[in-house]
């Protein structure tokens, strides 16, 4: 069966994650060491026993999920022997992809989102950006609601194209929230407010894009064994320099999830494994194609169910 790899974004997280494999495996062990010691602080820790308000900070959450994703990557990849045909992440969890098919050492990746979080948390002062997702209106309908809303030097764009009828919005707080009503007379379903700490993928993070940028481009990226499916165009990169300017685009440009699925399927992928805390994204894959398999590994329990189900 030839395998999908794919990684979760910033929401997935929850105290505790990791825990379990960090218990059982000398493999994860490493990681969670590698990443308490490349940044200085106790992050495996943070992810263990929390506090959860110190786990979701922005420059907490990334580095945790990259560092619990490859954790979980990379015990399943020795339990098993499996490569992948190729791999994605939404959002963050392009950088969990991009290590997981060998184009950036973890270490470097772990630092780089880390700074991220901290890039992304200041571009936008608190309070004045937010994000929300929109439910049961199209992104092209959804992109020209977020135009009208633009106004009075605040803006508004789509943001994130998860699934058929799921649609999340960036922008300022007065824009999202005019996007929002617009977008119920439009026949938006259902409006729902994120809990985040800005806005996302728009061009208010523009600052933090340009931070971003001179990092990334002195970290050490190489070609990758498998191709990666990038957020910004869902096209399938394994070139070095592609896979970097595609981090940088991200930041301030959607999510194009829907998009990313239908490419993994197109290259030939026949199931999907997620690999990190929850099933975030294997409930978008069922609703993009239902008939796909999806299996996931986030703790000893998943991991064992997921191998006996490839291998069974």
């Amino acid at each position: 069966m030839r395998l999908a790899f794919v990684f979760p974004g910033q929401g997935a997280q929850y105290v505790g994650m990791g825990r379990s494999l960090y218990q059982q495996y000398e493999t994860a062990r490493a990681v969670f060491a590698e990443a308490d010691q490349t940044l200085g602080f106790s992050l495996s820790e943070l992810c263990f026993a929390g506090p959860e308000d110190q786990l979701k900070l922005t420059y907490h959450t990334q580095p945790a999920l990259l560092t619990v994703s490859t954790a979980a990557h990379r015990v399943f990849a020795e339990q098993t022997g499996l490569d992948p045909l190729v791999v994605a992440g939404h959002s963050l969890g392009e950088y969990s992809a991009v290590v997981a098919a060998g184009g950036l050492p973890f270490a470097q990746a772990v630092s780089l989102v880390y700074r991220r979080g901290r890039w992304m948390e200041e571009a936008v002062p608190s309070g004045q950006g937010t994000m929300a997702a929109v439910l049961g209106l199209d992104g092209e309908a959804l992109a020209a609601v977020c135009r009208n809303a633009s106004t009075g030097g605040e803006l508004v764009q789509v943001a994130n194209l998860n699934c058929p009828g799921q649609v999340v919005i960036s922008g300022h707080t007065g824009a999202v929230a005019r996007a929002s009503e617009l977008a119920k007379a439009a026949g938006a379903r259902r409006v729902i407010p994120l809990e985040v700490s800005g806005p996302f993928h728009c061009e208010l993070m523009r600052p933090a894009a340009d931070q971003l940028t001179t990092a990334l481009q002195s970290a050490s990226f190489v070609n990758t064994r498998v191709p990666v499916v990038a957020n910004v165009d869902a096209q399938a990169r394994t070139a070095a320099a592609a896979i970097r300017q595609a981090l940088i685009d991200q930041l301030v440009q959607p999510v194009r999830w829907e998009e990313d699925v239908r490419a993994m399927l197109a290259l030939g992928a026949e199931a999907f494994v997620e690999f990190g805390p929850g099933t975030v994204l294997s409930g978008l894959i069922k609703k993009i194609d239902r008939r796909i398999p999806t299996f996931h590994v986030e703790d000893e329990s998943s991991l064992r169910e997921t191998i006996q189900a490839l291998q069974g």
